[in-house]
């Protein structure tokens, strides 16, 4: 596909994978926000467009997985979002809780507010993202498997809201930790945090593009 201004972000990131890579080095929201044109993204964050475009033309020549998910089986599809993606969160939503609680424990008084905050919001997320997966894992994807996507509409539109409530606690805490700028003082721990937290909100995005852009329509068109 020809690389304009004009292209859907979460439509680049569904036909060209490798896109992802320059969308999540610039902070540009393809899942929950994949609907709008790189122009109007590029402008809200003050990016310059025809800058990005040439930046995703020379990513895009480099080598890396290509995989086009929206014409792999659907099944395939769930199969690598459990293993890939909820697999992994499982482990890592409690080993950043661990982290955080930590880190405001022992260096609270350094940063009281921003350590309070990203402990108040982690949670959130953890327990948004807890109750989101066993939803998934134990009835919209098993519904879609058997072929029923089509009847799915309304477990969808509840997975679609709480991907925004989670792409939003993400946003949050990108601000909270200045958009994981580590701090000077910040120990081992406190740097792992921050390189976990990045991590994470990478990987959630790539997840929800998943879900959001391909797999949810499919199901739905059955």
């Amino acid at each position: 596909m020809a690389i304009t201004t004009d292209v859907l972000v979460g439509q680049l990131a569904t036909e060209q994978p490798l896109s992802t890579r320059v969308f999540a080095r610039h902070g540009i929201d393809y899942c929950c926000g994949g609907g709008r044109p790189l122009s109007e993204v590029c402008d809200e964050m003050g990016l310059d467009a025809d800058t990005i475009v040439a930046e995703l033309e020379k990513e895009l020549k480099e080598p890396g997985d290509t995989t086009r998910w929206d014409e792999a089986p659907v099944d395939k599809l769930i199969d690598h979002i459990l293993e890939v993606y909820h697999v992994p969160l499982w482990e890592e939503l409690d080993r950043l809780d661990a982290m955080a609680r930590k880190v405001l424990a022992v260096h609270g008084d350094k940063r009281p507010e921003m350590l309070s905050g990203i402990v108040e919001v982690f949670a959130e997320v953890k327990a948004d993202l807890d109750q989101h997966m066993h939803k998934e894992e134990e009835i919209l994807f098993p519904m879609i498997k058997a072929g029923q996507g089509k009847d799915a509409g309304g477990p969808i539109n509840v997975m679609n809201r709480e991907h925004e409530e989670v792409g939003e606690a993400l946003r949050r805490l990108r601000l909270l930790t200045n958009q994981y700028e580590v701090p000077e003082e910040a120990c081992n721990t406190w740097r792992a945090l921050w390189h976990g937290l990045a991590a994470m909100e990478k990987d959630l995005h790539q997840h929800i593009h998943l879900e959001n852009n391909i797999l949810f329509p499919r199901a739905l068109e059955g």
